[in-house]
């Protein structure tokens, strides 16, 4: 086997996956299937607390440098350059290499930049545990009668919500009153009063 053809095949294999990732769906990065699996993504959001509004934007999003698209990108990049060099010009073999390598780690580290900088800059990470109510401080934004359903207003993943709300022992509550949802049923915020809480 030459050096060309050894570069050629490099470069058919790179772009091939390519083409293939892309019309198999690869490039939607969370879906489900083609070769998403080989794409590791690390997305870390410090857990916040009930009732505490997380960040809006991703606090950290990390995929290793040398991902399927990178090697994919490497591939293609070192393969064309091999070839054009070895088939187009009388340079040494091993200048040739190192030039088609570091031809390659450029179309790899461009790939790199446009997944981190681009397509995952805006990424975030759904943690189940914002979403749980119970524990969430909120208020009273229309009064509980006894027995009865009002309304509470709280914040969750940084946005404000109102919900139909009852008193969990089934007294009254006065508008601004603050309260914790001690449940969630139904579409009811079950609620206590945080002074109760606190004592």
């Amino acid at each position: 086997m030459t050096w060309a053809t050894f570069y050629l095949i490099c470069f058919v294999v790179g772009f091939a996956f390519i083409v293939l990732s892309l019309l198999g769906g690869a490039g939607r990065l969370g879906g489900h299937g083609g070769w998403h699996g080989h794409l590791h993504l690390h997305l870390h959001w410090p857990h916040s607390g009930h009732g505490a509004v997380p960040h809006a934007g991703v606090v950290g999003a990390q995929i290793p440098f040398f991902n399927f698209f990178s090697l994919m990108a490497f591939l293609t990049w070192f393969g064309g350059t091999g070839y054009l060099l070895a088939q187009y010009s009388s340079v040494w073999f091993l200048l040739a290499l190192l030039v088609a390598t570091a031809s390659g780690l450029v179309g790899a580290a461009i790939i790199f930049w446009f997944l981190a900088k681009v397509l995952l800059a805006h990424e975030t990470y759904l943690d189940p545990a914002d979403f749980d109510l119970v524990g969430t401080l909120g208020r009273v934004s229309s009064p509980i009668r006894q027995g009865g359903t009002g309304e509470v207003i709280f914040s969750q993943a940084g946005t404000r919500k109102v919900s139909g709300a009852r008193s969990e022992d089934g007294t009254a509550m006065a508008r601004d009153t603050e309260v914790v949802i001690t449940r969630y049923e139904r579409g009811i915020a079950y609620v206590r009063r945080w002074d109760d809480l606190t004592k």
